[in-house]
């Protein structure tokens, strides 16, 4: 019986499926996902549909990411945000072309029903992007941030690893959880192709809406799976990926 916690995915179905083979997921695996379903590569309703069917056979956990919530809010309004459109919108609401009202509330169902972090029961923090409040995810004012924050990532990387977690220079906001796991800033941006750790921090997008893997990791053991770069996946489509 495994965990395994999954980075954004962006539309790339290829990857996801390449992925599921190659960490040989079986209906014992709990999977957890970190968001950003949607928005990049050309199936982005075809990632949705595919992860539906995985929860019918997996326990799993679906975490709300910033191209989801503006997904959600198409899908439930079809109000169009041109941030959005520009930044994979548009190739998300080709990928529905054909979907049914009834297939299209499916999906938004989905949506809404996604939780924006879990922690589970060894105090492992699971969030799409961070949180700002030095006393946990509990107290943040802002919701946004757990979609938006980057400054959480950014501030476990200049930590020192010698720090003790009982000092008192460690970050409040690092010490409320054993780990924390992350996805939204891809780890490509430091030139690194595989999920990075800095501190108690696991950053797990590596870059899978541009030239990236799609990654997967196994919170016990830290044996990492990943796909092949989505670029060469998606051959014809490269260029077109914005985040």
């Amino acid at each position: 019986m495994r965990t395994l916690v999954i980075g954004d995915i962006h539309g790339g179905l290829r990857g996801l499926i390449q992925l599921f083979e190659r960490a040989d997921i079986t209906k014992n695996d709990t999977l957890i996902f970190l968001g950003d379903y949607v928005d990049g590569w050309s199936e982005s309703a075809q990632v949705i549909e595919y992860l539906l069917e995985a929860s019918e056979k997996n326990s799993c956990i679906f975490i709300k990411g910033n191209h989801d919530v503006w997904c959600e809010e198409w899908l439930a309004s079809g109000t169009l945000n041109d941030v959005w459109y520009n930044h994979g919108g548009k190739g998300t609401i080709e990928s529905y072309h054909g979907y049914s009202k009834s297939e299209k509330a499916k999906h938004l169902q989905f949506f809404e029903a996604m939780p924006l972090y879990h922690i589970d029961n060894e105090n492992r923090l699971f969030i799409h992007a961070g949180f700002t409040s030095m006393h946990g995810v509990e107290k943040e004012t802002d919701i946004r941030n757990f979609y938006f924050d980057r400054t959480l990532w950014e501030m476990a990387l200049t930590m020192d690893n010698r720090i003790e977690k009982d000092s008192v220079i460690y970050p409040n906001r690092l010490k409320h959880y054993s780990e924390i796991y992350i996805g939204h800033t891809p780890t490509i941006n430091f030139n690194k192709h595989k999920p990075m750790n800095a501190i108690n921090v696991w950053n797990m997008d590596t870059g899978a809406a541009f030239t990236g893997q799609l990654s997967a990791m196994d919170v016990e053991t830290k044996v990492i799976f990943q796909s092949d770069a989505l670029k060469d996946l998606y051959p014809n489509e490269l260029g077109r990926n914005k985040q």
